[in-house]
Formats: C-alpha cells, structure tokens, sequence
C-alpha cells in the first residue's frame, strides 16, 4: 500500500485566454482525481486569476498542512500568483501544463506550455528548484509517488540497534545533516536491549511452528531453531513497543558470540511480514527499503552487487540469508543453514524468483548525497549457494554497471524490489537537488 499524502490543488488563469473552458477542463480534472489511491486532495474549486487569490489559497492550504502543491495552467497568467503560492506555502510544486486546445479565430486559446514556461523560469531564478513540470491531460503519479517519498521520511521513525558492523566505515552518515535533508532523526539502542527483551513463550512457540512450515530446519539444531523464534519475537515486539517503522541492526559480530545466533533467519520471517529490517547497521539501507516502500513496492530486501560473471555477462545479487521468505522462487527447498560464524550463522537459503527487479540505493559521500538506480532482469538459476540471492542481467554490459558502481564510491547495499520504480525517484532526487547515478 502506498504512502498516504495530502496534496493541494489550484488552478491559474488569466481573462485575456478562454479562461471558461479552462474552468470546464479543471473541474473535470477534479473529478479524475478521486481514482487515485492514497491521496487527500485539498481543492481550491474557482480559478486563481487574481494575486490576492494567490495569497488566500496559498494560507487555507498551508493550514491544511498539504506535502505538495499541484498548479494547474489553466491559460497563461500572470507571473506574480505561482510565486506567491511558492511564498506562503513552501512545498515542492507540480507545474501542470494543458494541451492546447483548437484555435479559435486564429487565437490561442490557452496558451499554458507558454505559462508553465514562465512559471519554471520565475522558480528556477528565484533559487526554487523543488518543482516538477507535466504537460497533459492527467496527473503525473510519478510526482505523487516522489512526494510519499518524502512524507514517509518525514514520518517515519527509524531506530538503529548497535552501530554500524565493524569495519563497514562506507555505510556511515551524518545524522543531522540527514535530519536537515529529509527530516529524520535516528534513535539509538544498545544490543542488549535486545539480547535482554523479554519475549512471549507463546509467542515463541507460535513463531516455531511458523519457521518449520516455511523452512527445512533438518541443518539446524533444536536450539537454534528456537533461538530464531525467540529473536522474531524479540524484534517484532520491540518495533512495536518503541514504534519503530525500521531498524538497522549490527548484526555482527557480537549476535553470534553473545546471543548465540546471527539474525539473518529471524529477519527474513519478519521482512515477510512487511517489516523493514537491514543488517550491519545500514541507515540508509532503511531508508531505501521504506522509500521502496512508500511508492507500493512490495518486500523490499537489502543485498550486495556480489558476484559477476563478465564472460556470460550476468550478476548474483546475494546476501548471507536476510531477503524475506517470501519471495523464494517456489522451485527450490527453503532451508536454514549456519554455514559462517562457526556454525552460528543460522540463514536462511532459498534461490529468489524471477521476474523484472529495481534497484535503489541512497548513498553519502562528504558533502554530498547521491541516488543510485538501477533496472535490471532476475533469471532463473539452481540452489547452489547459502544464503538469498537472485541471478541477473542488466540492459548494459555488466561491466559497465559494476565500473559505475566501484567508480561513484556506492555502498555495497541496495535495496531491490520486483518491478518499475525507477521514475518517482528520479523526480524525488531532482526535488532534493541529489545526484543520480544510473
């Protein structure tokens, strides 16, 4: 399910075109907009033509607390009333332009390319850059999409559980440089909180009859398997009871050695049940993961642009266990193994289905955040390794992908999810001012 927004709408005019049936065009727009999905529409019904009607809808939708604002070119108008909106209501902006409609004795009768023109000019030299611009006759979702991006930021409540895993310096951040960009604040807790929470012993025992229905646990010990049980409850209970909507756990090495199991298992039930869990301390994996998430992609998962073949051309996407259970192929058997951390790993292991895959990757470097998307095509291939993992090929030689990669410094994580979501980050990196690397 998509992010739930809030958006305002208004459309501008000017006497001087066929402002009338611009009026008509608008209200049927209105009515095209109660189809789409998870939106509040907040709707100034009667053309803005005049500045101080700017400045009135501009203060009714700033009480709404709209996340973005749609203007309508209806016909060329006057340059002030975008701007002023912009003053009052500083939210990123959807410059919707309207196809041309018959002349009509030689005149134009809307004349709104020419006022979107206009419009984008007067942002982009005032230093306003959070626009976006569509010419046609219906919304551009994408756009919608982009603003669930930043409203799930803005929302949601991120908690990191150790530090980040040792040595794994490249997937540090800024936190309030992070909070100045997106609005998120991260809170800290400690691998003991976890280690020592309490859990349900019928809790536990649900969740080992769970693990024995998806799983074959013959490679495991009794112990184990109920070790995994036990950490699936401790972590869904401490989401909840701290309303966390994800977490970046350091899952090595002191999960092995202190609790006595790596989490990989229990991540992977719990990320089947739609919730957000990334390894090794990957703050910005979570954020990838929720912003998948917020745009109705379903699962995503955290894995590493791991191994390649150059000769037949392919990549495995693979992580040691954590991708949820249910995106296994349906062909090979679920098991869980504790093939590292001698013999305490506990995985899970399963070949991952095919189909179209996208990638995301938000990414920092000094001074500077970066998106990295990617499209590419799982392929089917046999059980031949530990761990979750998709075999794929990519539109580009895979060299050219891994050089990319290697080349902008990318951390090793990214955050793939089964179908098209390339575009609504796109346009979520253009309103951030964000490099995107492709």
């Amino acid at each position: 399910m998509k992010q739930n927004i809030r958006i305002g709408i208004v459309c501008i005019a000017r006497k001087t075109f066929d402002y009338t049936t611009a009026f008509e065009i608008y209200k049927k727009i209105q009515n095209d907009l109660k189809s789409v999905e998870n939106v509040e529409w907040e709707i100034i019904h009667d053309l803005i033509i005049e500045i101080e009607e700017a400045q009135t809808a501009a203060r009714y939708l700033t009480s709404k607390e709209i996340d973005g604002l749609v203007c309508i070119s209806g016909t060329f108008a006057l340059g002030h009333l975008v701007l002023e909106l912009n003053k009052i209501i500083e939210k990123p902006i959807l410059l919707w332009g309207l196809n041309e409609l018959p002349y009509d004795g030689g005149k134009i009768r809307l004349n709104s390319v020419c006022g979107i023109n206009l419009n984008a000019s007067n942002l982009y030299k005032a230093g306003v850059k959070n626009y976006h611009v569509v010419i046609g006759d219906e919304i551009d979702e994408d756009w919608l999409d982009a603003i669930r991006v930043l409203k799930v930021f803005k929302i949601s409540h991120l908690g990191i559980i150790g530090s980040k895993a040792k040595g794994f310096f490249n997937l540090d951040v800024d936190e309030l440089d992070l909070y100045k960009q997106i609005g998120i604040l991260i809170d800290h807790f400690e691998l003991s909180e976890i280690f020592n929470f309490e859990a349900n012993k019928m809790h536990i025992s649900e969740r080992i009859t769970q693990i024995k229905s998806i799983f074959d646990v013959s490679n495991i010990t009794e112990n184990q398997l109920e070790k995994v049980a036990i950490l699936t409850v401790k972590f869904d209970t401490f989401m909840k009871s701290n309303k966390l909507d994800a977490i970046a756990i350091r899952c090595w090495p002191e999960f092995a050695t202190d609790f006595g199991i790596s989490p990989c298992a229990a991540m992977s039930i719990l990320q089947s049940e739609n919730k957000i869990l990334t390894c090794e301390g990957d703050i910005l994996g979570s954020l990838s993961m929720l912003a998948h998430k917020a745009i109705g992609a379903e699962t995503p998962f955290i894995a590493d642009f791991s191994q390649v073949n150059f000769e037949d051309d392919f990549s495995v996407l693979w992580h040691c266990g954590v991708a949820a259970c249910n995106l296994w192929n349906g062909k090979c058997i679920r098991s869980l193994d504790t093939y590292f951390a001698g013999g305490r790993g506990v995985t899970a292991d399963f070949v991952m289905k095919s189909g179209e895959i996208s990638m995301l990757r938000f990414d920092y470097a000094p001074r500077e955040y970066r998106i990295f998307l990617k499209k590419a095509k799982g392929i089917p291939m046999k059980k031949e390794l530990k761990g979750t993992y998709v075999k794929v090929k990519f539109e580009e030689n895979i060299k050219e992908v891994l050089d990319k990669i290697i080349q902008n410094g990318i951390a090793h994580h990214i955050s793939i999810v089964y179908g098209d979501f390339i575009k609504p980050l796109q346009i979520f990196a253009n309103l951030k001012g964000w490099k995107i690397i492709e």
